[in-house]
């Protein structure tokens, strides 16, 4: 705009002191605007969230201070096993309570502890102590309470004190098979033997409990606030064991530990055709209803499986059987004997009943048990007479780890199995004498139990089957699977090998002297063992031995394979002769009189 100064000259109107409001100040205010506007939205979305979505969760929640969350136990599967045609249970459960405190409900420690222990008959002082625990929300005050004494600590409403059911287990035939079995200790977990093994299959999966308490802290069971998770009970187990044969196994081996002033031993007996375990057996023994009570923990052990030991001349019949297969002897092989050899400047020798060089067969080293005829056949897998040669020792090694599963544990379903040891044919110190000592079952060791399956997996003809105890399994549906046979190995050694293995083992136990003759039309065979104890400090004791006895009973075939040991009997030198073989013979005998072993046919 302009205008006419006095002059009569045009002139431009002065501009004003206030300026426009640019547009990008406007767009910056709408913007700001706009995020208050969302951070609105997002608190609203978030409070929608925490108080509609979301409001049971921080209902609980808010609750946690009268929440107490218990496990609900699983019943643990039972163990079972045969009886005659029958299966009757070796383990079962019994339903006993523990009595507990949360010290932070209780107001009145001395007068809640003498209540309580009016009807426990505990310590009222330890429990005083107990319930007074500082940073503690669970005190055991005391264990396997009855139903009874459960109810009435109940009934007595007392702020902080509860009880909690707990499967106990109960042992209806006593201390039958104890370490077989294993026990439950005071946590829950399966200790030793099957208890241990398959821990995981009878201990179930436990529910969940969550109960509501009042402002005392005692819990409202029956609040429909409760949230519970169902447990999942374990699976029973159907062992393979005969009962009957069990019973008289292990009274047969008491009375021979007792007979041959030993401190212990064990015996096994197994279907030589599938691998099962019919009774296994070892002295002393304990009560697994009372294992809290044993002092020595090694009583737990099943020292069938899992103590190994030198086997002494049992381990011939393994040594022959592989000299057999390779075709460096035959049956009616004969061979000039020194009665001595020298090795690494070592020198074996025999027993004095042998009485000096001579000619001898393949029988007559098992029959008379001759070491230095073991380690003749031993010396002829490598092919060479006078000299355990590195050729000899793979080969032997070969039969021992590869073909007899020496060295490995066997899979029995048993805690604390032991592998036992064979050692390096190509490392190691002397071992031309190292390797010629394992021809006869020293400088190695080998639980019964692993002989056993070996010289079983020779006799049937050449297949390895896995030891078993565990027959079937029940899962907590009431679904059962059933064990069957599992052959590791098939062609073990020939099956002629076991032919001649067999007639050789009845040649010995025709040609030994039992205490009762065997019936004519019953095939038994057997073969000795004493083994010197090996001395820590080196070398061996001169009057320690264990004995040791592998042997058979059958007809047409073998029904049942046996092994025997005896720790250290008072019976002179031959542990293996005086010890161990009475009580082979008594346990042939049981099976033939009891058992339903069949005779040869036309016999």
């Amino acid at each position: 705009m302009s205008w006419l100064n006095k002059q009569g000259v045009a002139r431009q109107a002065p501009s004003s002191n206030r300026r426009p409001v640019p547009n990008g100040s406007g767009r910056r205010l709408a913007l700001w605007y706009g995020v208050l506007l969302f951070i609105l939205a997002i608190f609203l979305a978030r409070l929608f969230y925490l108080q509609i979505v979301r409001h049971d969760y921080y209902r609980q929640a808010a609750l946690s201070d009268q929440l107490k969350e218990y496990d609900i136990p699983a019943s643990r599967g039972l163990i079972k096993a045969h009886q005659g045609s029958s299966i009757v249970p070796l383990v079962l459960n019994e339903k006993l309570y523990t009595l507990y405190a949360d010290p932070l409900f209780i107001k009145d420690a001395a007068g809640s502890a003498a209540k309580v222990v009016g009807i426990t008959h505990g310590n009222a002082a330890e429990y005083e102590k107990a319930m007074k625990t500082k940073d503690s929300r669970y005190q055991v005050l005391a264990k396997r309470l009855s139903e009874d004494q459960k109810n009435k600590i109940t009934e007595l409403k007392l702020p902080g004190v509860g009880t909690q059911g707990q499967d106990y287990r109960t042992y209806p035939q006593g201390s039958l098979a104890a370490q077989i079995l294993g026990f439950v200790g005071g946590e829950g977990k399966g200790t030793y033997g099957v208890e241990e093994y398959l821990d995981k299959k009878l201990a179930g999966t436990a529910g969940k409990l969550k109960a509501i308490t009042d402002v005392a802290g005692v819990p409202l069971a029956a609040s429909r606030e409760n949230v519970q998770i169902s447990p999942k009970d374990g699976s029973d187990i159907v062992l393979s064991l005969d009962l009957g044969m069990q019973k008289q196994l292990e009274t047969l081996l008491a009375a021979g530990i007792e007979r041959s002033k030993s401190p212990s031993g064990s015996a096994i007996i197994m279907d030589p055709n599938t691998g099962a375990v019919r009774a296994m057996a070892n002295y002393p023994t304990y009560d697994p209803a009372q294992y809290f009570k044993v002092s020595d923990p090694n009583l737990f052990n099943n020292a069938a499986v899992s103590s190994p030991l030198e086997v002494g001349s049992v381990m011939k019949t393994l040594t022959a059987s592989a000299a057999l297969d390779l075709g460096v002897v035959k049956a009616d092989t004969s061979y000039s004997d020194p009665n001595q050899w020298k090795l690494d400047n070592y020198v074996i020798t025999n027993i004095e009943e042998i009485a000096g060089p001579g000619t001898h067969s393949l029988t007559d080293i098992l029959n008379q048990s001759i070491n230095t005829g073991a380690v003749w056949l031993l010396m002829q897998m490598g092919g060479k007479t006078g000299e355990v040669t590195q050729a000899a020792r793979e080969k032997w090694h070969d039969y021992m780890v590869n073909r007899f599963r020496l060295g490995k544990a066997t899979g029995i379903e048993q805690g604390y199995e032991a592998s036992g040891f064979i050692p390096d044919p190509k490392d190691g110190y002397a071992l031309q004498l190292t390797y010629a000592n394992t021809a006869f079952g020293q400088a190695m060791t080998a639980t019964p139990l692993q002989m056993l399956t070996a010289l079983a997996s020779i006799l049937n003809g050449g297949t390895y089957y896995r030891p078993y105890l565990v027959e079937q399994v029940i899962n907590g549906g009431g679904q059962a699977e059933a064990k069957k046979p599992e052959a590791l190995r098939t062609g073990v050694v020939a099956a002629p090998v076991g032919e001649t293995l067999k007639a050789i083992m009845e040649y010995s136990v025709a040609h030994h002297s039992f205490a009762k003759p065997f019936p004519a039309n019953f095939s038994v065979g057997g073969k000795t063992g004493t083994a010197q104890i090996a001395n820590p400090a080196g070398g061996y004791y001169g009057d320690r031995f264990n004995g040791t006895y592998l042997g058979f009973v059958g007809g047409d075939k073998i029904q049942y394979v046996i092994a025997v040991r005896v720790n250290e009997p008072k019976v002179g030198k031959y542990a293996g002769s005086g010890a161990a073989q009475p009580l082979f013979g008594d346990i042939a005998h049981m099976l033939i009189n009891d058992f339903n072993v069949a005779p040869r046919s036309g016999g």
